[in-house]
């Protein structure tokens, strides 16, 4: 962190009176950090008060036109401030935690608006942001759409064959980063009729070769990436261990778009039914 910086931080700690995390009046240059909260931001008709994004809130694409202030982990903190801000709405988990406090040091008013990998989680969210910007009878009308949504979305899977899918988040060196539970990719599985086919432990990490084809996959989901991120399947089952799996034998590969995919929003009821509607279609 620059010397500037620090002055510039301390300053404004002197000159601005410590804020509460809810706002007590409407406030009309908000940041939005992570991409569902920018979604729901917009779903509630208040975007007109963002004056900046984070580069994971890439929809709807008018998010696009504002500021850009980094990745959810990894913010910059001069950038945030330079767009003047007086509230920042961020998904539970954004940071590093040095930039997070050195916003606070700052004065700047930050609400964490708690994660969930399930549908009563999205609507939580929902109502959590409007709250946080003081429109809760928008949030209220938001929510009952969007659990019906959810409830047509999820009905529509009864009778879909549980697939085994393997979501696979990276490949980097050879190694097959995959989800296991309390992830999104785990919670968007089940909601579309799928079963996580690699259990018994949490979060993210590096599958083992034995691990990948004890998992005996059906079908790999992945997100949709471009240009030197993207995979195609010719590649993607070079690997030894992805090769031997049913997917592979059935070239059964799903991609999609992430933030529709992992972002659990107001867009989570066509991101269950694009999955399930995959799933029931391919691998026989």
């Amino acid at each position: 962190m620059t010397r500037f910086f620090r002055t510039w931080a301390a300053a404004a700690c002197f000159a601005l009176p410590a804020l509460s995390t809810q706002a007590d009046e409407p406030t009309n240059r908000i940041v939005s950090v992570g991409g569902a909260i920018t979604e729901i931001i917009y779903a509630l008709g208040e975007q007109d008060r963002l004056v900046a994004r984070d580069i994971t809130s890439n929809y709807p694409p008018e998010a696009l036109e504002l500021p850009d202030v980094g990745y959810i982990r990894r913010l910059s903190p001069e950038g945030i401030l330079s767009v003047n801000p007086d509230l920042i709405i961020a998904e539970e988990g954004s940071g590093p935690p040095e930039a997070v406090d050195l916003l606070k040091e700052a004065a700047i008013n930050i609400v964490e608006i708690p994660d969930g990998f399930t549908s009563d989680a999205v609507i939580a969210k929902i109502h959590a942001v409007a709250e946080t910007l003081g429109v809760p009878d928008k949030g209220d009308v938001l929510a009952v759409d969007v659990a019906e949504q959810m409830r047509q979305a999820v009905a529509r899977t009864t009778g879909i064959q549980n697939k085994k899918v393997l979501f696979i988040l990276s490949m980097q060196g050879g190694r097959v980063m995959a989800s296991g539970q309390n992830t999104a990719a785990d919670g968007i599985i089940t909601l579309a009729g799928g079963e996580n086919a690699v259990q018994g432990f949490d979060g993210y990490k590096p599958l083992t070769d034995e691990a990948i084809t004890e998992s005996g996959a059906e079908v790999i989901l992945m997100m949709r990436r471009k240009g030197d991120h993207g995979l195609d399947d010719a590649t993607l089952f070079t690997h030894p261990a992805l090769s031997v799996l049913p997917a592979a034998q059935t070239r059964s590969v799903v991609r999609m778009d992430g933030m529709l995919l992992l972002g659990f929003s107001v867009r989570t009821a066509q991101a269950v039914t694009d999955l399930s509607t995959a799933l029931a279609q391919i691998g026989g």
